[in-house]
């Protein structure tokens, strides 16, 4: 019996040109460059404790190292300290037992989306900073909160630039951006680390911009690290 799919909810990204990149930001988001992302899907939230662990029962695979552990185990936290490999496989599955094909996002998709249609703004709610955001203070105390709880960005992903940083698809190359093609990138063709994107519970400022770049080794496994998946049209 093939198990049953747990396919999310998504949004769909139109297709069309973005500015990627800042002129303030790091050097690795140098330079501002024009980049064309198709059409595509993208799931609304970030997969879930609960979604993850269908994932766990129906092919045998470890379940998340904090499965045990109250700060990380709620069903409708993001699921974290998944590492990249892990992600794919989950996303293989998710294939498998739906029919479509599912995958980690580009760095292009990731921030092409979490802009909502909108250039030259930090951040997805625009330019005040995350101190702004609606009980901030109050929030992460000591994981990452239950996904799909404050308002989402002008496309309709939720948490696109905090909680946790999540997976992209690409290989991480610090200069990626001066050599970037203009239509659909993905990134460098090897590397060491993986792109991640988004901000993080355990940072002392918890959202990110959406320009901002992060990577880390594919194998790892973090507590601050979790996913959400996208689909080709």
């Amino acid at each position: 019996m093939r198990p049953t799919p747990v396919e999310p909810e998504v949004v769909r990204i139109p297709a069309g040109w973005f500015w990627m990149g800042s002129a303030t930001g790091q050097d690795n988001e140098r330079p501002v460059h024009r980049v064309w992302v198709d059409e595509f899907l993208l799931a609304s939230c970030a997969v879930t404790n609960a979604a993850y662990a269908h994932f766990v029962r129906a092919t045998g695979d470890p379940p998340a190292p904090f499965c045990g552990d109250p700060a990380f185990n709620h069903p409708e936290q993001p699921v974290v300290a998944v590492s990249w490999f892990e992600a794919v496989k989950y996303c293989e599955w998710l294939s498998l037992t739906s029919g479509s094909i599912w995958r980690l996002p580009t760095e292009a998709e990731w921030e092409r989306a979490a802009r909502g249609g909108v250039e030259n703004q930090l951040y997805p709610w625009g330019d005040d900073p995350p101190q702004s955001l609606p009980d901030y203070e109050q929030r992460w105390k000591k994981g990452p909160e239950p996904v799909g709880q404050y308002a989402p960005n002008a496309l309709g992903l939720y948490d696109i630039c905090e909680n946790v940083h999540e997976w992209c698809s690409d290989w991480y190359q610090a200069d990626y951006y001066a050599i970037s093609t203009e239509r659909n990138p993905v990134g460098p063709d090897r590397g060491d680390r993986r792109a991640s994107r988004g901000g993080s519970w355990r940072h002392h400022v918890k959202a990110s911009r959406c320009a901002a770049r992060s990577s880390i080794p594919p194998e790892f496994h973090y507590a601050d690290y979790g996913f959400r998946v996208a689909c080709s049209l």
